[in-house]
């Protein structure tokens, strides 16, 4: 009698059969430059936001204007770069994962997000909480729609 079979059966990707030992290399080999620019990339946009903090800093219990202010910029460059390298310029490969999932990634900021509301709530500013959770969906959302459009106007006129 044989055991039963309890391990786990993750789908494979048809494309790289991760069962054969030379696939599995070629795969982490291949991902290496994108895993080390996105590292680097979100160093730099840690330190960048880092430093935004330092230079306009919340008091505890009040409105988090610098967080909103951070994340809102960091959407609207996100809607400008995305345009830019997707209509305007071809770029090298690891330029995208370098600004857009590191530098931008690592600037614009869900966990201070999500710290910033905990403390609202633990200071007794639900409404504020709720506000501001509220608040920075639609400032982030409208600051990438409004920079791509406008980027894709400026691009098509430049073009014309």
């Amino acid at each position: 009698m044989t055991a039963p079979d309890n391990r786990v059966h993750e789908p494979i990707d048809p494309d790289i059969d991760l069962r054969m030992r030379a696939r599995r290399h070629e795969l982490t080999r291949g991902q290496a430059p994108v895993v080390a620019v996105v590292a680097a990339g979100g160093a730099l946009g840690a330190v960048a936001r880092y430093g935004a903090g330092l230079i306009w800093p919340t008091a505890p219990g009040t409105f988090p204007w610098t967080t909103l202010g951070i994340n809102a910029l960091g959407c609207a460059i996100i809607g400008v770069f995305m345009v830019v390298i997707t209509d305007g310029w071809s770029v090298h490969r690891l330029v995208r994962p370098f600004v857009g999932t590191g530098v931008l990634g690592g600037f614009t900021t869900f966990s201070t997000y999500a710290v910033d509301i905990s403390h609202l709530i633990d200071a007794g500013r639900a409404r504020t909480a709720l506000g501001y959770l509220a608040l920075t969906l639609v400032v982030a959302l409208g600051a990438v729609w409004a920079a791509a459009a406008t980027t894709r106007r400026l691009i098509a006129r430049r073009r014309s």
